[in-house]
């Protein structure tokens, strides 16, 4: 509940303005005077001032307002004072007003214009605060990351700020590396990420998807093989391994490996040795290995098909990306920089963007916004030609049909305060509801502010 603190030497006042910001859901904190205003102010916990001009008896110069005023600017630049004044103190309101006063109001005050006044005033305050507390964490997340070779990673969200910080902490060790989230979401990536922060990172990076290739190639592909190995094998070949010597080695898709191959992969994790596919001679190498699936690892233990003992293997640290629904704030940065030079996004195409759910993830997103580019007529691409699904699409006021009939639910809540970073008064804004509104629903459904 937003607090105002009233500072007038006269009790009846603030009773008034307690009863009055009462039936709104506002606190209000009465003292008498300057000192004592100055110093609940101190204790903190105040979004908005209103305050009386005199306050000595006999006293009706405003001086004691003005000194006040100036006080109160001094120690708490960013807090909104509403001016309480006699018509006859007018130009002295006028001038503080034009000093960083919010506003002034005469006595007898106007109850519709005072409450229109402080509702607009806290939420801009407490806009403010949200947004400079969020500015305040993103740059301490920024800050972890300073140093990084992020290799061109666009991102925005805390979610992602939070896998790079981790990336950036496990990535000049030697352990294993398993990155684990759904299809398209950028795994791959990061895994190029590590490597270049990595203690070899001015070794070989070698990629490979053992999904794409045929089980009974993976072991050549992997090991090596020498002439003769197998049907076509007319040369001796290096491995995947070999070639990742000194550097790092990316296995993608790790829940397709058939048992074979995990068998020789456990062997080569605990002892650097391994032979190629036909030869009875002994290798050694020294790589860093990072795996990465989509897969529940675990349930396929549990099925027979993947080797527990290789699962702790490689999970020695685990990095799970967020589906790309997760981490909103990605979604527009990405979009944007998806978009060929000249090309810009419309208002309701963003909107359309933010609502849909990404199933996809990433690679989806890329797609949607290159298709879009392209049979877009214009150089700015509407909702329309993004070709989302209907439920995805925008009424005229900004929201969903479902939005607009009924009173929104946790979950859609939950995702406008995620998509506005937490800021009330912008979640509040998208979801067609008063500052006062979203304050009851919140609390309603036991979700924190």
């Amino acid at each position: 509940m937003p607090t105002v603190l009233v500072i007038d030497d006269n009790p009846a006042i603030g009773a008034a303005l307690d009863t009055l910001f009462s039936l709104y859901e506002i606190d209000t904190v009465f003292v008498d005077g300057p000192q004592a205003g100055l110093a609940r102010l101190g204790e903190g916990g105040i979004d908005l001032v209103v305050q009386d001009m005199n306050f000595e008896a006999d006293t009706t110069s405003g001086e004691e307002g003005v000194a006040l005023f100036r006080a109160i600017r001094a120690g708490h630049p960013d807090l909104p004072v509403i001016l309480l004044t006699a018509w006859t103190h007018l130009e002295s309101a006028v001038e503080l007003v034009k000093a960083g006063a919010a506003d002034y109001l005469g006595k007898p005050w106007d109850d519709r214009k005072l409450l229109a006044t402080v509702n607009n005033l806290l939420e801009l305050s407490q806009t403010r605060q949200q947004l400079a507390r969020r500015d305040a964490s993103t740059q301490r997340r920024r800050r972890a990351l300073d140093g990084l070779d992020l290799r061109g990673y666009v991102h925005a969200d805390a979610a992602t700020d939070a896998v790079l910080t981790l990336l950036g902490q496990v990535a000049r060790s030697d352990l294993p590396v398993l990155v684990t989230g759904p299809n398209g979401c950028g795994k791959e990536k990061l895994a190029e990420i590590l490597h270049a922060n990595s203690a070899v990172r001015d070794g070989p990076y070698v990629a490979v998807n053992c999904g794409a290739l045929p089980s009974e190639l993976i072991e050549a592909e992997l090991f090596g093989a020498e002439a003769g190995a197998y049907t076509g094998a007319t040369r001796a070949r290096e491995g995947k391994f070999e070639a990742a010597g000194g550097g790092t080695l990316f296995l993608d898709e790790i829940a397709t490996l058939p048992m074979a191959g995990q068998v020789k992969l456990l062997r080569v994790l605990e002892t650097g040795g391994f032979q190629r596919l036909g030869s009875n001679r002994e290798r050694t190498v020294k790589v860093r290995v990072v795996s990465a699936t989509n897969a529940d690892l675990p349930a396929l233990i549990a099925e027979g098909r993947f080797r527990e003992d290789l699962y702790y293997r490689l999970n020695a640290i685990e990095v799970r990306v967020p589906a790309l629904a997760e981490r909103p704030d990605d979604i527009l940065p990405l979009a944007r920089h998806f978009l060929p030079p000249g090309r810009l996004l419309a208002e309701d195409a963003e909107r359309a963007l933010l609502r849909h759910a990404w199933p996809g993830n990433v690679r989806e997103l890329r797609n949607t916004i290159q298709r879009a580019a392209l049979l877009a007529t214009g150089e700015r691409i509407a909702a329309r030609d993004l070709g989302l699904p209907a439920a995805a699409a925008q009424s005229a006021s900004g929201m969903s049909t479902a939005m607009e009939a009924q009173e929104p639910d946790r979950a859609q809540i939950e995702a406008a305060l995620a998509r506005a970073g937490g800021v009330l008064a912008q979640a509040a804004s998208e979801l067609g509801m008063s500052r006062q509104a979203l304050y009851r629903r919140l609390d309603r459904l036991g979700i924190p502010r």
